[in-house]
């Protein structure tokens, strides 16, 4: 599968350049990072969640899990996460389960991890299991532009 046609037609629309890195299929960020030969630091992956007025996407390296409690205070109200069911609907066009974390495309607000921009390079998942897409932190952030930075991370247990 190539990557997600509405992830596609959003690189195009914002002029990133990219490049693909394909991988065994996985089925989690962390052994993503693994098949891939590359840091988790460097890894974006993308975790829907539930709030109130909707859906939102955070973003955070494949090493760090979400400190939920820090992550409520910044939203302001008790989130959860989106159902597999409620994922398939937002992500259409993807595999079931590969979430980009590039919500903007999807009409999906975005909380980013400040601590990715310190990756020399950022990958992310590309709408299926076997392929990251790749771009420079400065391009990241260009696809972030609208996203909100915070903390709201912790330590993988």
């Amino acid at each position: 599968m190539p990557i997600a046609a509405h992830l596609s037609e959003h690189l195009a629309r914002k002029q990133i350049k990219f490049d693909i890195a394909s991988h065994r299929r996985t089925k989690t960020a962390i052994t993503s990072a693994k098949a891939s030969h590359i840091s988790a630091d460097c890894l974006a992956k993308g975790v829907v969640l539930r709030a109130r007025d909707g859906y939102f996407v955070a973003v955070l390296p494949a090493s760090l899990r979400i400190n939920m409690s820090r992550l409520d205070k910044l939203v302001g109200e008790t989130c959860a996460l989106a159902t597999e069911s409620e994922l398939d609907q937002l992500f259409e066009d993807c595999a079931h389960g590969a979430v980009p974390p590039v919500g903007e495309c999807y009409g999906l607000d975005v909380v980013v991890e400040a601590s990715i921009c310190d990756a020399p390079d950022v990958y992310f998942e590309g709408g299926d299991h076997t392929t990251l897409v790749h771009v420079s932190p400065e391009q990241f952030a260009q696809l972030s532009e609208n996203a909100r930075f915070a903390h709201f991370a912790a330590a993988r247990e």
